[in-house]
């Protein structure tokens, strides 16, 4: 294992556990995911943080991908303790492994910063979605401060080589838009505390249009 798989799979797989189920973390997660219902997929579920929050009684089926082989154990292990049947696969979100119109509700929570191609990505969640389905939706991304928004430029080389390709230029509910949903953001603000570079997040729900 070369020094960036180590630093991946042993470092940003760790921080990614503590940071995603920080308190702040979890009290913005409870605003999207008791939303989730019917047949659920997950992109990039992490280490299964919003696994606690799914209400088993409005889901008939879960699925998920994690590219991450330790967040993938991280993930099945919190299936585990919750005690639900998941099937939760090794995967990319620029190819997800099911069928056209297999879900009703796809749940995509701090992880568009880090897939390899942002577009095809929503173009496959789009695809996967029922139509009418809905997108259940909370990432950073590109801040509307435009000096701010500068400095994202300037960081974003290093920080994405530190942290598990993480970008924080992205755009968030615009890049939903154009990927063929329609938005219904519930906030958009700068999380606090933490880093403010990082810290400009959109979350909300997106019906898929069409």
């Amino acid at each position: 294992m070369g020094l960036g798989s180590w630093w991946d799979q042993t470092v940003v797989s760790r921080i990614v556990k503590c940071g995603c189920s920080t308190e702040q973390m979890m009290e913005l997660r409870e605003q999207i995911i008791p939303l989730a219902s019917g047949r659920v997929f997950e992109l990039g579920c992490g280490a299964g943080a919003n696994q606690v929050l799914y209400d088993p009684g409005k889901i008939t089926s879960f699925s998920a991908i994690e590219p991450s082989p330790k967040l993938l154990e991280f993930a099945r292990a919190a299936a585990a303790q919750k005690g639900w049947q998941a099937d939760i696969r090794h995967g990319f979100g620029e190819a997800i492994p099911f069928e056209d119109e297999s879900f009703d509700t796809v749940v995509c929570t701090f992880t568009m910063c880090s897939v390899n191609d942002q577009r095809q990505s929503l173009a496959e969640m789009r695809r996967i979605l029922r139509p009418g389905g809905l997108l259940l939706y909370a990432e950073h991304g590109r801040a509307p401060d435009p000096k701010l928004a500068k400095w994202q430029e300037r960081v974003e080389p290093v920080w994405k080589r530190l942290l598990g390709n993480c970008h924080i230029t992205r755009e968030v509910t615009a890049a939903i838009e154009k990927a063929g949903f329609l938005a219904t953001p519930i906030a958009r603000k700068y999380r606090t505390p933490g880093p403010r570079i990082a810290a400009w997040t959109e979350w909300g729900t997106a019906v898929k249009a069409g």
